[in-house]
């Protein structure tokens, strides 16, 4: 018997398009000799759907799309479709079983996460029952995502007499999350001695990216079919006496993977919104270097366009390089310099400004000039303004309001910075494009005098991995300095951060691929008196 996973791209909203696209894998499937299509979790309207998932009439679409797709299936064809389901006045995050033209049967989902990115129990009420169908004498058990975590739902199917279990999944990517899902799935196989088909989502949906990577395992939890990340595809697995076989693929290194997600998140982001191009500032440093790389591979070279904007504060060596990548990348460049605009600011606040020494407020200027000038060319052009801040800086603030924190999604997000110099090097062995000089030379705003970013912050070294421990993992500052980080860096870094949320909340979105993401994630109160003891 051949299952058929539809490891496919799916849009938040695009009902139609959904459904178009689950029909062109089942004619596939069925061109394959496959006998059952699975899809992932909420595959019918995209993963998350937030608050959309509180709306009657958005049930009562998907209900209208769904029973069309059981008709158009084709015959001999049964499906299993991730769909969102209204009972009365219950609402399930659902799996429909499609067959003979009509939904046969349905299963709601159990385990409901309201953790980290998932707040499910908001919209969704959980299911109670197990879901055990029959194809070609064998006995499935459906399960969606979060059941296959905890044991209760896996033995509630094999007590149903399942003989194997079916897993729908929308599971986004973070930094070695595939090795997790690999050791969970595997627990589960072995406790209920059931092998597991397992489809999940791939694309990318506003801060999140969903990494496809579907997989099969045998009773034991012995790895049988291991599917291509990120990419979109139909998946075939054999079973063969019961086991599930496949092709098998080797999994992306840490750095590639993260690249890859990267590339995935910002190629959907502004595809799925209708952008035509991105627009990105580039200093000759090494984030708004990596930002182009990631934007020519996601999108191509001629959707893309750099600006360079130099000061009087600008190091030669900074055009030049960044003209160099320009030009390796074969994309668009313009070179705006902002002085005069920068001369006319300080001309026309020179009466308030007077007898005051200069000091952040003028750097701050010459980074809201470039925000201007920057949006100014979205307006005109309809591209999107990519933003090159990283992670260490979004902690700990440097990044300016209106300035360089001006646009429209932000692809180093997540990204410390110790990770964005490992990507640049990643990104040159795929070809070197990125000039050595950017990669070693000290990181610098220059919007003063010989300034280096470690003038206002800790060795990027010391501030990511205390950022690490007080943000990610949640630690107390006093465990932190207990591991053997000097109470002076603890103090300072975690200031940093507590200080800065009010600038975070109002930064753009960018791609999550750490556990914990500034966004979604991490949810902390502005206003704030709360000290963590040393």
């Amino acid at each position: 018997m051949k299952i058929a996973l539809a490891q496919f791209n799916a849009t938040v909203g695009d009902l139609d398009g959904n459904s178009g696209r689950i029909l062109e894998l089942a004619i596939e499937a069925g061109q394959a000799g496959a006998h059952l299509l699975v899809t992932p979790e909420l595959a019918l309207c995209g993963y998350p759907p937030e608050d959309l998932a509180l709306r009657a009439d958005f049930y009562q679409e998907n209900a209208r799309v769904l029973a069309d797709l059981a008709v158009a299936l084709p015959a001999g064809l049964a499906a299993l479709v991730g769909f969102p389901l209204q009972e009365g006045g219950a609402r399930y995050n659902a799996a429909a079983l499609l067959r003979n033209g009509r939904v046969e049967a349905v299963y709601r989902k159990q385990l409901l996460p309201n953790h980290s990115v998932f707040d499910e129990v908001r919209t969704f009420m959980p299911g109670e029952e197990a879901l055990v169908f029959e194809l070609d004498g064998r006995r499935f058990g459906v399960l969606i995502c979060e059941d296959i975590w905890q044991p209760g739902p896996a033995e509630q199917a094999r007590e149903a007499g399942a003989q194997a279990l079916l897993v729908l999944n929308a599971s986004p990517f973070h930094k070695n999350k595939q090795v997790v899902r690999h050791e969970v799935v595997g627990e589960q196989a072995e406790a209920t001695g059931l092998p597991v088909v397992y489809v999940n989502l791939v694309g990318g949906q506003d801060e999140l990216v969903f990494d496809g990577g579907s997989f099969a395992m045998s009773a034991g939890g012995e790895l049988t079919a291991q599917f291509p990340l990120f990419e979109e595809r139909l998946c075939l697995v054999d079973l063969v006496d019961g086991a599930p076989r496949g092709e098998l693929h080797d999994l992306p290194g840490l750095d590639e993977g993260v690249y890859r997600a990267l590339v995935l998140g910002v190629r959907d982001y502004v595809g799925k919104n209708g952008f035509p191009g991105v627009i990105v500032g580039s200093s000759g440093g090494i984030d708004s270097a990596l930002t182009l790389c990631i934007a020519v591979d996601a999108l191509g070279a001629e959707r893309v366009k750099a600006v360079m904007m130099p000061s009087q504060y600008t190091a030669d060596i900074s055009l030049a390089d960044a003209q160099a990548l320009a030009e390796r990348l074969g994309i668009s460049h313009a070179v705006l310099p902002i002085r005069p605009l920068f001369d006319g600011f300080r001309a026309a606040l020179a009466d308030e400004f007077a007898g005051l020494a200069e000091d952040l407020t003028e750097e701050n200027i010459q980074a809201r000039v470039r925000g201007v000038l920057l949006m100014a060319l979205s307006n005109k052009s309809g591209r999107m303004v990519l933003t090159t801040g990283n992670k260490s800086e979004m902690a700990a603030g440097y990044a300016t309001l209106y300035g360089d924190m001006a646009g429209g999604f932000s692809a180093l997000k997540d990204v410390a910075k110790t990770l964005v110099w490992r990507l640049a090097r990643y990104r040159n062995t795929i070809s070197a494009v990125i000039p050595e000089r950017i990669i070693t030379r000290p990181p610098s705003a220059e919007l003063r005098p010989d300034q280096t970013d470690q003038d206002s912050l800790p060795p990027y070294e010391v501030l990511d991995a205390i950022m690490e421990r007080y943000m990610e993992l949640d630690m107390a500052p006093r465990d932190i300095v207990a591991e053997g980080y000097a109470e002076v860096d603890v103090r300072r870094v975690v200031r940093l951060i507590d200080r800065s949320e009010y600038k975070r909340r109002q930064a753009a979105p960018g791609v999550r691929i750490t556990q914990r993401g500034f966004g979604r994630d991490r949810r902390y109160p502005i206003t704030n008196k709360y000290q963590a003891p040393f």
